[in-house]
């Protein structure tokens, strides 16, 4: 399997169907999802739909998210990367979303930083992607914290499934 990006603590992989484990460990957690609307998945049975839905974004846009994995442990720990947003979000379309999303247990290691990081620089001078934003819920200061620390510049806040979110510029 091809890594696409090496940090010092991290590698960052296409994510794979078996990542199936990984996947419904983060995706079934409510404190995962407690800024995401609140709907974690039931089931195992769930966690390849997710995956297939992330892989079809590679297939349709050529970018998608990315599975993050812990050198140290070999663990999967979550996903960031791209998604490619062909809908209107707060007045814009047709952008690159740098995201990311961990399992609790990795939380607070500085590990989104990095990884937001490196997908940025992969991002801008490998896949030459533009434009890149980024958002968060208003009250997910970690979230918000990580893009700043990145290099994203808060913008207006917005209604976005009903959750008051942040916007956030790249330059």
């Amino acid at each position: 399997m091809e890594i696409l990006i090496e940090t010092e603590r991290l590698v960052i992989r296409e994510v794979i169907p078996e990542d199936i484990d990984g996947m419904f460990e983060l995706e079934s957690d409510a404190l995962v999802h407690q800024y995401l609307g609140n709907q974690p998945i039931k089931t195992r049975e769930e966690s390849p739909g997710r995956i297939e839905f992330i892989r079809l974004q590679y297939i349709d846009h050529g970018i998608g998210r990315w599975a993050m994995i812990e050198k140290e442990t070999n663990n999967f720990i979550g996903w960031t990367g791209f998604k490619f947003i062909n809908e209107t979000v707060n007045g814009h379309i047709n952008y690159y979303d740098l995201g990311y999303r961990m399992i609790p247990k990795y939380w607070g290691k500085g590990y989104a930083t990095e990884a937001a990081k490196a997908c940025l620089d992969y991002g801008i001078n490998q896949l030459k992607l533009n434009p890149i934003y980024g958002i968060a819920a208003d009250d997910n200061s970690s979230s918000k914290n990580v893009l700043v620390k990145a290099g994203f510049t808060p913008a207006e806040t917005f209604m976005h499934h009903g959750i008051l979110h942040r916007w956030f510029n790249f330059q």
